[in-house]
């Protein structure tokens, strides 16, 4: 017991000093300014515009949510074809991860359309208030 206490403090101590050392051994160099919303992209949608738009926050907010359900149906695929992978050919096993992959399939079909729905409403109430972006 008494080695893994010791193995264990080393992997911490490692990557503790892994943290700090290797930005400086691989030459990455740190933002010194606050300015990462502006230098990214992100935060430049709602939190530095002073007029924003309801119709434009609501697409921002609806595009970033159908994207992490896109990611979430993408990884139950993954999950499907890992599972069918290791079944070893048991046909059980087999079923589900088809199952698996076919629910992830219809989910991002529903995440698809939502999307294209969700596009059309808002370019028309952008197009009927005669927004222009």
């Amino acid at each position: 017991m008494n080695k893994f206490k010791k193995a264990g403090a080393w992997v911490v101590s490692l990557a503790i000093v892994s943290i700090f050392a290797v930005p400086a051994l691989v030459g990455a160099q740190v933002q010194t300014t606050n300015n990462f919303g502006l230098d990214t992209g992100f935060g430049t949608t709602l939190a530095t515009q002073s007029n924003v738009d309801i119709r434009e926050a609501a697409a921002s907010i609806v595009n970033i949510i159908l994207g992490f359900l896109g990611i979430i149906a993408v990884i139950i695929i993954l999950a499907g074809g890992f599972k069918w992978m290791t079944a070893g050919g048991n046909e059980d096993k087999v079923a589900e991860a088809r199952q698996m992959i076919i629910q992830g399939l219809i989910g991002l079909v529903v995440v698809f359309a939502a999307w294209a729905i969700a596009s059309f409403v808002i370019a028309q109430l952008k197009s009927a208030a005669k927004i222009t972006t």
